[in-house]
C-alpha cells in the first residue's frame, strides 16, 4: 500500500495518532546546523502537522547509516521498546529515508513512519487552498510516492495479464501502478499548465502597470505574513507556526512617499526543502524572479538565524533568482532581542539591513524609506522610437529588463518600455544625437 498524502491531515477532528519525532545525527554528514536545532525545527514541523500529537522528540546519534533500517539493530530494538511504552502510532524521521528502511522499520516497529519529506508534503496537502496550491501538492506526493513503490506489500508482487493494449501479459502489479501515477502526474502537468498560463496573463495586466513588485521571502515562520499584513492592512494568515502561508498573495499599497508599489507574499522556505516541492512550487515563486525588490525577512532572534538565511540564499539560487536583483536584508522580530543586544548595533550599521518588529511596528518607517530609495522613481510605460543602427540603448533597454514589446516600423524600432526617470536619463543618454524623437 501507499500513505494517502491526505491520510493523516484528514484526521480533522477525530482521535489524534501519538508521534515520535526521530533526528538522525550521522557523524560526518554536512550540516551548517545543530543536532538539537534541528531536532527543534522538526518538532515545529510535527506540531503543524493536524491529526497528530507530538509525546516527544529524540537526537539518535550514528556512527553511519545503514542501508536495510538505518539505524542498527540494537538502536531500532530500544526505539521499539520506547514506541511500545508510549503506544506511539507514527515515527517522523527527520531527514531522508529510503523506500527499504521504511518497509523495515514498519515491520519492526508496527507503526507508520513519515521521513522530512513526506511529513512537509503532509502540511502543504494540508495547507493549500488555491486551485494552483492543490494541483501542486498532488503532483510533488505523486513524484514522491512513485520512488517508494517498492515498499508496497504483497499485492505489488503479483502478475497481472493484459489485453494488448496496455501492459501484457506478465506485466507486474508494481509496473501497473507506476504507470498509473505516471498517467496522474501527466494530468496533472497539464491542468498546471493552464493555471500556469492564467498567472501569466495575470503578471502581463500588471506589466503594463507602472508599479515595481516587492517580493517577501524568507525562512518559514520569520515573520513575512505579519509584516506584509502591517504593510498593506490585509489579513493574511500569521500565525506562529511552520508554513503558516503557502498560497502566494500579492497586494497593492502607496507608501507614504507616494510610491505604488504590489507587495507579494510568498511560502516559507526551509532547509532541505524537497526537491519535489521545489519544481512543483516554481510557478508560484516566479513572482520572485520577476521582482523588482526582495525584502529576505529574518527572524533574528532565532539561534540559528545565519544558518537559515545561507538555505535561503541556496533555494533563491536554485530558483534562478540573479545576484542584481536589489535586495534589502529585515532583521525581523527586534522586539524579542534585548536592547542591549548586539544585533541592534549591527543592523544600524550594516549596509541594506534594516532591523524591524513586524508585531510591534518598530522599525517600519525606516524599512518603508529604505523600500522607496531601493526601487526609486515610480516606473511608468511609454513608447520610445530609436533608429534602426543605435543598437547601444536597445541593449541597455533589455539588459534592464523594461522592454515590453517591440515593432520594427519604417523609420525605426518602436519599443514600448516600463521605466523610472532614472533609467529613461540612462537611455537617453546612450542614444544617438539623430535619433527619432519619441513617438
Amino acid at each position: 500500500m501507499i500513505l494517502d498524502v491526505n491520510e493523516l491531515g484528514g484526521a480533522g477532528g477525530g482521535r489524534k495518532q501519538r508521534a515520535l519525532v526521530l533526528h538522525p545525527d550521522i557523524r560526518g554528514a554536512d550540516g551548517n546546523r545543530t543536532a538539537e536545532a534541528a531536532l527543534a525545527e522538526a518538532l515545529s514541523l510535527a506540531a503543524a502537522l493536524p491529526g497528530i500529537v507530538v509525546t516527544g522528540g529524540l537526537v539518535v546519534r550514528l556512527p553511519r547509516a545503514q542501508p536495510g533500517m538505518l539505524f542498527g539493530s540494537g538502536k531500532v530494538d530500544e526505539l521499539k521498546t520506547r514506541i511500545d511504552s508510549e503506544d506511539i502510532e507514527l515515527v517522523l524521521i527527520d531527514g531522508p529515508v529510503s523506500p527499504v528502511q521504511q518497509r523495515n522499520l514498519e515491520k519492526a516497529w508496527g507503526v507508520k513512519l513519515l521521513d522530512r519529506t513526506g511529513l512537509i508534503l503532509e502540511i502543504f496537502a494540508d495547507r493549500a487552498r488555491t486551485r494552483e496550491g492543490v494541483l501542486q501538492v498532488e503532483l510533488a506526493a505523486l513524484s514522491y510516492q512513485r520512488t517508494r513503490l517498492v515498499r508496497a506489500w504483497t499485492h505489488l508482487e503479483r502478475q497481472r495479464g493484459g489485453l494488448g493494449f496496455v501492459g501484457g501479459p506478465g506485466e507486474t502489479q508494481i509496473e501497473a501502478d507506476r504507470r498509473a501515477i505516471d498517467t496522474q502526474i501527466l494530468r496533472l502537468r497539464r491542468q498546471l499548465e493552464k493555471v500556469v498560463k492564467t498567472r501569466e496573463l495575470h503578471r502581463a495586466a500588471r506589466r503594463r502597470v507602472p508599479f515595481p513588485v516587492v517580493a517577501l521571502v524568507g525562512y518559514t515562520n520569520a515573520g513575512k505574513s505579519t509584516l506584509f499584513n502591517h504593510l498593506t492592512g490585509a489579513e493574511v494568515l500569521a500565525k506562529d507556526m511552520l508554513f503558516a502561508t503557502l498560497d502566494p498573495t500579492m497586494r497593492a499599497v502607496v507608501l507614504p512617499g507616494g510610491l505604488s508599489v504590489i507587495l507579494s507574499d510568498t511560502v516559507g522556505f526551509i532547509s532541505d526543502l524537497p526537491t519535489q516541492l521545489v519544481a512543483a512550487f516554481r510557478a508560484t515563486l516566479e513572482e520572485v524572479l520577476e521582482a523588482d525588490l526582495i525584502l529576505h525577512v529574518r527572524d533574528v532572534a532565532h539561534p540559528e538565524s545565519e544558518a537559515q538565511a545561507d538555505d535561503v540564499e541556496t533555494i533563491l539560487g536554485d530558483l534562478g533568482v540573479a545576484d542584481d536583483v536589489a535586495r534589502v536584508e529585515v532583521w525581523n522580530k527586534i522586539d524579542l532581542l534585548p536592547d542591549d543586544d548586539p544585533r541592534r548595533t549591527i543592523a544600524q550599521r550594516r549596509e541594506g539591513v534594516i532591523a524591524v518588529s513586524a508585531l510591534t511596528g518598530e522599525g517600519i518607517p525606516a524599512l518603508i524609506e529604505t523600500i522607496g530609495s531601493a526601487l526609486g522613481d515610480e516606473r511608468r510605460v511609454e513608447t520610445v522610437l530609436i533608429g534602426h543602427g543605435d543598437g547601444r540603448a536597445r541593449a541597455f533597454a533589455y539588459a534592464e529588463g523594461i522592454v515590453q514589446s517591440e515593432d520594427t516600423v519604417d523609420d525605426g524600432i518602436r519599443l514600448t518600455v516600463r521605466w523610472s526617470a532614472r533609467q529613461r536619463a540612462r537611455f537617453d543618454g546612450l542614444r544617438a544625437p539623430d535619433d527619432p524623437s519619441p513617438a
